[in-house]
């Protein structure tokens, strides 16, 4: 059957970022971010974007084109071009992306593991879902993670956590994880073969964003919270992700000398997170530290 594609032009929260919706997949199960015309070399489509001049960065989602552009035009007065470009593009039967076509559909498997929170299950799956660590704690959040949000529509969900590969829920009490838990696996395993979105575009833009300031803000931090942050990313981050979660810094006071962390995912809210927090990671700043860090506490927990 012939396709003929239409394109519409849909704006995002980021101004500098515009998304051009398809009426049909584009891909197969992936989605695909090139920051320049070399990454973008088994796409075709992301390559002759970027020889506009405006074009900073390509994402391609399965129904949509999304591009990041330089501040020297507007896309009010570029966007229409742009679409009808993507539209002519499409309609010659061109590939988007040349690799996806080779590759297999991988079936989906997803096992849950238990976590020291017993309201918090972990769905561990056999594939990369996201790059970095996305908290949901009502449906609302989930404006960007069409797959939050669809679990959010189960009575018992009551937080979500998304990283790398997998996703922990929590629950409300009124449910029982025997009751619940392979419904959830069998939901998210159809959700992820049908290969429908994790996460949109904005979702994974405004990551991006975050984390980019997260780095200029690093950069202000005095010497002692350089060290803690890093001691937290490199020993304390993979040991409270294996349990399905992740703890963020927050503040050091020099005064009081007191650290202040954020906790999410399982390990928000979790009665075990004030033990780990008491005796893991208070005692391993102080070893590492000395006589800098008294106290650590979660402002969440």
């Amino acid at each position: 059957m012939e396709k003929n594609f239409e394109i519409k032009i849909e704006p995002t929260s980021n101004p500098s970022i515009t998304k051009f919706e398809a009426n049909y997949f584009l891909t197969q199960h992936t989605s695909y971010e090139f920051d320049n015309i070399d990454q973008a070399k088994n796409s075709p489509l992301a390559q002759q974007l970027f020889y506009l001049p405006f074009v900073k960065r390509v994402f391609i989602a399965q129904n949509f084109v999304a591009i990041d552009k330089y501040d020297i035009v507007e896309w009010s007065d570029v966007q229409d071009e742009v679409a009808e470009q993507i539209k002519n593009y499409l309609n010659n039967g061109q590939p988007v992306v040349s690799e996806a076509e080779t590759t297999k559909k991988v079936p989906i498997t997803i096992y849950a593991e238990s976590t020291p929170n017993p309201a918090v299950l972990k769905f561990v799956a056999n594939k990369k879902l996201v790059t970095t660590g996305h908290e949901f704690k009502n449906i609302d959040d989930a404006k960007d993670a069409p797959l939050a949000q669809e679990l959010f529509h189960l009575p018992f969900v009551k937080e979500v956590y998304i990283d790398e590969n997998y996703i922990s829920i929590q629950k409300y009490d009124m449910a029982d994880w025997n009751d619940i838990t392979i419904e959830l696996r069998e939901f998210l395993r159809n959700y992820l073969e049908q290969g429908k979105e994790v996460l949109t575009a904005n979702a994974t833009v405004s990551k991006t964003e975050v984390e980019k300031q997260a780095d200029v803000d690093f950069e202000k931090l005095d010497d002692i919270s350089k060290d803690i942050v890093n001691i937290i990313e490199e020993y304390i981050k993979p040991a409270v992700a294996s349990d399905g979660g992740n703890i963020l810094f927050d503040s050091y006071d020099p005064e009081s000398k007191a650290v202040k962390v954020i906790l999410q995912g399982a390990c928000s809210g979790c009665p075990s997170s004030t033990f780990t927090l008491k005796n893991g990671i208070e005692n391993m700043l102080k070893e590492m530290l000395k006589d800098k860090v008294e106290s650590v506490e979660a402002i969440n927990g």
